[in-house]
């Protein structure tokens, strides 16, 4: 069978979709073309259900190869092992707008696998995967019925940039990775150097126009190579299980839903549905002709537990903890608590708390990327975790989940906007938030955190972050959006809109939503509510900590810098490094050079690390003519005296320089080991320096000289 394509233009680039010719087993391949970079994806889902399943098993998992660089994998067993955290971000990516288009009640496990198989400086190679494991899905015959498409912005030099190049995001000061159907956006994610609201809506219509000719690409494809859909599930509660479950519990769930206080409000639903559970076993029991399962009593429930939130929102503006539609729930910082971090904070919102550490440290604490498109470092990291008590639950202790590390990626772009150049501040950064207590916005109460865990450790940021989650819930045309969701509005509701930023505008978002899309005019709305309730959070902030603190923690390392010339790297190491440990021996101090000269002294001891760098510079230091220097006479010749200037560094002073008359052997006026006044007259090209006894002491005085010199 020959292969099937069809050609997009998107951004003026032309992108290639095909199938037929790769991985022809499963239900549905498609290969994504994009210049150098090709990405293969897969979907298969299995023909029947497990018993018990009451929620879409899907599984997302974007690789990349390493040959796709024409790269040998690095380690010990030369192939590749573990997703990268880069892997886990874009399986994220890739499942987020994908998921809430599947049908409900398709309860079958299903699996999509996205593989970068060529890779080149394009840098779109997580958007294009999008592209792939959708037009995957559209041709196979799961009933995945409405394509999606995804694309990148960018703005260099006030212009936006449609899949900017690695080159051009660099240069960037927008990153933002926009999916969405024909008809509507199911996701947002990106960051920005404070672009304002309407940049960002501008940026995000942009992007919704640009990925039109994909979505037109992958319908063309269907109708030339796609299988026949499956059956669609039948509808999982039946109307009498339905109907019992109302009115058995609508009054009491009605009231459960305002308890403020999340543990009293779980326990008392959960007491509602246990007994309701029984009374609906026992109402069926005599009925052999209905089978009832527990999946279909807790689903039923479920439902109505979301329909009677949903109606307190939009008919009553009431929510379940008695706030307002955009009211911010209560907001308790501490800053500084721990006493031997470098900086910390602890930031409670409701019944959201996160701890935030910062520490600093030295570039040789960077993080190194080995990524397709090449190495690099990184200096600022920040990582959360969710530990299984802060939601009141155990869970056996494992490495951080693809939930964890969204989260903290997510943060750690809202934060990196405002961080100092490294040429100002040359410390790494590391941030840890511990999310103590979680019911909802963890990552933004990370964002805050964070801001104010690195403005008590004294860095430089150039403005406060706070971050906002926004809720959304629609029935129709009847639209609620609320300000600073609890988890059980996000559970339950329709959309979960990140927005984070500082007074002057946006640095990140992320945006998933549970239903079929949002127009613009939607998240406009939600944007405008999302900057009042951030600069509420701000006053806040600011009440705890106005601006960074002017001095660091004792217990944080001191970094001094100091620059040398290129041609002094090698005098400064020393013979397999003998000089450089000597002074780390002296000293105490961290030392760390480059190639361009730059040295880094790094010391919990300020006193220490100005004590190394007088110790370097007096290795590099160079003669300057017409100084004085006070000199150990090394070697004395029939011709004048060697005399050691600093280390290193030595002249000759003639026999006719030594003093104002005649002097007939230079072992009458100075020894080897003597110290004596010179003066610098010269230094010719090829680096000899000639110096002067007789006009040092000519300027300075006998007096002066003898008292320095040897006693003579």
């Amino acid at each position: 069978m020959n292969p099937i394509f069809v050609e997009a233009n998107v951004g003026g680039k032309t992108v290639r979709l095909e199938t037929g010719r790769m991985a022809k087993q499963a239900d549905g391949s498609v290969v994504v073309w994009a210049d150098g970079t090709v990405v293969i994806a897969t979907a298969v889902a299995s023909k029947v259900s497990k018993p018990g399943v009451d929620f879409l098993p899907l599984t997302v998992d974007y690789q990349e190869r390493a040959y796709a660089a024409g790269k040998i994998p690095g380690g010990f067993f030369k192939r590749e092992g573990k997703p990268s955290e880069r892997e886990i971000l874009n399986s994220r990516l890739i499942d987020r707008p994908l998921r809430p288009l599947f049908p409900e009640g398709f309860f079958f496990d299903t699996q999509l696998i996205a593989s970068v198989i060529s890779i080149d400086r394009g840098g779109i190679s997580d958007v294009m995967a999008v592209v792939a494991a959708s037009a995957a899905l559209y041709v196979s015959d799961i009933p995945f019925m409405n394509p999606v498409a995804a694309v990148k912005v960018g703005c260099v030099d006030g212009t936006f940039i449609v899949n900017p190049t690695l080159d051009e995001q660099e240069r960037s000061s927008l990153d933002l990775v926009v999916a969405g159907t024909r008809d509507a956006i199911m996701m947002v994610e990106g960051q920005g150097s404070e672009i304002s609201e309407e940049t960002f809506l501008s940026a995000i219509d942009l992007a919704h126009k640009s990925i039109l000719p994909l979505i037109e690409a992958q319908e063309k494809l269907r109708a030339m190579a796609g299988k026949e859909k499956r059956p669609l599930p039948s509808v999982p509660i039946s109307p009498k299980v339905m109907g019992l479950v109302e009115s058995l519990g609508v009054a009491r769930l009605r009231e459960a839903l305002k308890i403020a206080v999340k543990q009293d409000r779980q326990e008392q639903t959960s007491q509602i549905f246990e007994e309701i559970r029984g009374k609906v076993i026992q109402e069926f029991s005599g009925d052999p002709e209905t089978k009832i399962e527990d999946r279909e009593i807790y689903n039923a429930f479920h439902e109505l537990e979301r329909r009677i939130m949903r109606e307190m929102i939009l008919d009553h503006k009431t929510r379940a903890d008695g706030r307002g539609l955009s009211d911010i729930r209560p907001i308790t910082i501490e800053v500084g608590i721990l006493p031997r971090t470098h900086g910390s904070a602890l930031f409670t919102r409701g019944e959201t708390q996160s701890l935030s550490v910062a520490t600093l440290g030295t570039s040789d604490d960077e993080q190194r990327i080995d990524a397709l498109e090449g190495e690099s470092t990184k200096r600022f990291m920040l990582h959360y975790n969710f530990p299984p008590f802060s939601v009141g639950e155990t869970k056996p202790m494992r490495g951080p989940g693809r939930r964890e590390i969204g989260h903290g990626n997510l943060a750690e772009r809202a934060l990196k906007p405002i961080l100092p150049s490294r040429e100002s501040f040359p410390y790494s950064i590391r941030l840890v938030s511990d999310i103590l207590e979680s019911n909802g916005s963890s990552s933004m109460a990370t964002v805050c955190g964070g801001s104010l865990a690195m403005m008590d450790a004294g860095i430089p940021i150039k403005a406060a972050v706070a971050g906002i989650a926004m809720g959304l819930i629609k029935e129709g045309d009847r639209v609620a959006i609320l300000s600073d969701i609890l988890g059980l509005e996000d559970h339950l509701g329709d959309m979960d809109f990140k927005v984070t930023g500082t007074e002057n505008g946006i640095t990140a978002v992320q945006m998933d939503i549970k239903i079929t899309g949002i127009t613009v005019e939607l998240m406009r709305e939600a944007l405008q509510k999302a900057r009042e309730g951030r600069l509420h959070i701000m006053e806040k902030m600011k009440m705890a900590l106005p601006s960074s603190r002017n001095t660091m923690s004792p217990f944080a390392p001191r970094i001094l810098t100091l620059k040398i010339k290129q041609d002094k790297i090698r005098e400064v190491i020393g013979p397999g490094g003998k000089v450089i440990r000597g002074i780390t021996e002296k000293t105490g101090a961290k030392i760390e050079i480059d190639d361009s000269g730059l040295i880094q002294i790094a010391s919990t001891d300020e006193v220490a690390a100005q004590k190394a760098i007088d110790m370097i510079n007096q290795i590099v230091e160079e003669v300057q003519v017409g100084k004085i220097y006070l000199g150990r006479v090394k070697t004395v010749a029939d011709y004048g005296a060697f005399v050691e200037l600093f280390p290193g560094t030595t002249g000759l002073c003639h026999i006719s320089q030594l003093e104002d008359r005649r002097v007939e052997k230079v072992s009458d006026v100075v020894s080897e080991g003597d110290l004596i006044l010179v003066k610098a007259l010269e230094v010719d090209r090829q680096g000899k320096i000639r110096l002067s006894r007789k006009e040092a002491i000519a300027e300075v005085g006998a007096d002066r000289e003898v008292r320095v010199g040897s006693g003579r």
